[in-house]
């Protein structure tokens, strides 16, 4: 028996669908001499800082830095019965081999080999690779499987990640959260990325407009310009002088460009475009292209190459034609197949760009929702435009000689539109998002002989502009790009996060308060809170520099690749938290207001009790008097101390409670329960029970 791991429920049917596992068990198929089963994404995580040492279930600064010698795992609490799934079958005396069928990537290698190593399983392992979920390739994957110890590099890589993401993230959020008593959530790649955003407002604020002025030439049958200007007064002297005047041609260069096909989309260019045009969020954009990955519509998503390899060559010829067929807004448009220039087999390393698959053409796209339709016609679209034809354009620059001062005018016409035709159809399909037009004019036909007389000069007035804040593309494009100047030309890898990270990264700053989404006319754009500009400007800069994220993402790519080893790169986060921990904190009085709200007075000194993101804590420092959320009296009983409960207690001593559950029976019940403070280190609780009648 050969048993199959996959990292979702629907890519397993779809495995064992191919493989003949069509009887359906609880939590498995089986079928063909096959067992499949799936993971519910990650089954195991690393173990929280209390299974190391009870001490840390309290955030203590003194208790800091927090490096575990012997790294410790656990089962998440809500997919455990899958684990026991997964944990039964793997050690099955029937099952002989196992494959590891997880999504091709850094995270499904991690995903595998942590519920492999938690189950105590030994048996002999093989790596299914692909990048289609469409039966012919998942046949062809098995027909190909690898041995899983040639990817045990990128299994490093992944478990470095995620030990690297939990010593910054535990120590930093825990030290700067204690250091400014309110939750302040700090991450290795989260945080340089909010960085970018408080950086990019800075330059906005500071930004000082000035006026600048041009001399607008109008000669009939072209307007040129005058270099830009800082004096209103030296403008308009230069329009005097020129007006009525004859100008001449001194300058003309003519020349026709090819502007190439776009290239095909990796996922963060994809979730760019999908953002610019169709006003997706990144996240939006993953979710919605994994959905078509699984239903076998569109190949693996989280790729960061945008070419092919040439054994698809043929495919891609059908495929181009079926995308013709299936789109209605194409017309008359002439579509070739110019696949050569997509294809470059050294460009692809684990996934190859991300296409249409030639699943499209069977399938009522019309049955899709809204959101996966509208970025599949994207994903189509793409690949009409970079198989096609260059764009083929004919540019003019003049420069005019009037007074003795220069004018310039720039033109071009477009002789042949090439892949901007489809461009052009799909975004007047798309009605809300025009076709972008360049600001040049078309030039009237021109010779370096040519005079006009008489001109006519006027003076223009403009102003300077401030950088525009960041959208979810121009910030992608930014994480993508972080550190590229300072970085070596040879690096694989630049920027903050990986493409399949970068949406996780943005979604959690949303989700945590230190940036947010703003509606304006044209575009949604991403603003730091006044908690994350507070939070950059206490941090030391190796927290917040995207350079040295960056250069850690490179590491972590050059273990992937067996170049280096994964111990020295955990050195070096090793030091910089024990050096971090060591930091000087500056006065944050006025940065960072308490978050607190006081809910009642405090049993032992009468001070206000306050709110803060663990519970309930006297405002006095020197009393130690506190109702922690995560209590252990009230964990055992699955109910949550909440505000209003610790609100009633206070002002009461007691408060009345339904639904409390019996670790006993397995029952829920009824009950008061009372505040019993003995001034210990710890608040007790008692229950008391409504007499019956």
């Amino acid at each position: 028996m050969q048993f199959v791991v996959t990292e979702k429920n629907s890519v397993a049917r779809s495995v064992a669908a191919v493989l003949g596992a069509s009887e359906k068990k609880k939590g498995y198929l089986e079928g063909n001499g096959y067992w499949v089963s799936w993971c519910v994404g990650h089954l195991v995580e690393l173990a929280t800082p209390s299974e190391y040492d009870e001490k840390y279930t309290k955030w203590q600064a003194e208790d800091l830095p927090i490096l575990p010698k012997d790294w410790q795992y656990a089962v998440i609490e809500n997919t455990k019965a899958q684990f026991n799934v997964l944990r039964t079958l793997m050690n099955d005396s029937r099952v002989t081999s196992i494959v590891c069928a997880t999504d091709a990537g850094r995270e499904g290698e991690l995903i595998f080999r942590l519920v492999y190593s938690l189950c105590g399983c030994t048996k002999p392992v093989e790596r299914l690779w692909i990048s289609s979920l469409e039966d012919a390739a998942i046949a062809e994957g098995f027909r190909n499987l690898r041995p899983a110890s040639e990817y045990d590099s990128l299994y490093h890589a992944a478990l470095c990640r995620a030990q690297a993401d939990w010593l910054v993230g535990i120590n930093a959020t825990r030290l700067f959260s204690t250091r400014y008593h309110q939750m302040l959530n700090i991450g290795r790649v989260m945080t340089p990325t909010l960085a970018l955003l408080v950086e990019r407002e800075a330059q906005i604020q500071a930004f000082q407009s000035t006026p600048f002025y041009t001399v607008q030439l109008d000669c009939g049958s072209l307007t040129a310009a005058s270099e830009r200007l800082t004096e209103r007064a030296e403008a308009e002297r230069i329009a005097a002088l020129c007006d009525g005047k004859e100008a001449r041609i001194s300058k003309l260069e003519q020349k026709e460009r090819l502007e190439q096909p776009p290239r095909l989309y990796d996922l963060t260019s994809l979730q760019r475009d999908a953002n610019r045009l169709l006003g997706y969020t990144a996240q939006q954009t993953l979710d919605y292209v994994q959905s078509l990955y699984e239903n076998k519509l569109a190949s693996y998503p989280r790729t960061d190459s945008r070419y092919l390899t040439s054994h698809m060559e043929n495919s891609i010829k059908t495929l181009v034609a079926s995308i013709t067929n299936l789109l209605s807004f194409t017309g008359n448009i002439s579509v070739p197949c110019n696949v050569a220039q997509v294809i470059d087999n050294s460009k692809v390393t684990d996934h190859h760009a991300l296409i249409p698959t030639a699943g499209i053409a069977g399938y009522d796209l019309l049955s899709l929702p809204a959101g996966e339709r509208s970025l599949l016609t994207l994903l189509m679209v793409r690949l009409l435009c970079a198989v096609g034809k260059p764009c083929r354009i004919h540019e003019t620059a003049v420069t005019l000689e009037c007074e003795g001062v220069s004018f310039s005018v720039k033109g071009k016409q477009i002789m042949d539109m090439g892949w901007k035709a489809m461009e052009k159809v799909y975004r007047n399909a798309l009605k809300s998002v025009p076709v972008e037009e360049t600001a040049t004019q078309e030039l009237p036909p021109l010779n370096d002989q040519m005079t006009f007389l008489p001109v006519k000069a006027s003076v223009r007035e403009g102003k300077t502009t401030p950088p525009r804040s960041y959208t979810e593309a121009t910030l992608l494009s930014a994480m993508e790009n972080a550190g590229a100047e300072e970085t070596s030309s040879n690096a694989e890898r630049k920027g903050l996060g990986t493409p399949a990270t970068r949406a996780g990264i943005i979604e959690k700053l949303v989700k945590t308060g230190q940036i947010e989404r703003k509606k304006g006319k044209k575009s949604c754009v991403l603003l730091p809170t006044q908690k994350g500009v507070s939070l950059i400007t206490v941090l030391p800069e190796e927290l917040q520099s995207p350079l040295l994220t960056a250069e850690w993402e490179q590491k972590l790519k050059q273990i992937e690749k067996g170049e280096i080893e994964l111990g020295a790169f955990m050195e070096e986060i090793t030091d910089m938290v024990r050096n971090l921990v060591r930091h000087e904190f500056p006065e944050s009085s006025v940065l960072f207001a308490e978050e607190t709200k006081s809910i009642g007075v405090c049993p032992r000194c009468g001070s206000a009790v306050v709110e803060r993101p663990k519970g309930f804590l006297c405002s006095n420092r020197d009393c130690r008097f506190a109702l922690w959320r995560q209590n252990p009296f009230f964990a055992s009983k699955k109910k949550e101390l909440t505000a209003a409960i610790a609100t009633t207690l206070l002002k009461e001593e007691r408060v009345f409670v339904k639904g409390l559950y019996s670790p006993k029976t397995g029952k829920t019940y009824d009950a008061t329960i009372v505040l019993d403070d003995s001034g210990g280190q710890y608040v007790n609780f008692k229950l008391e029970f409504p007499q019956k009648r």
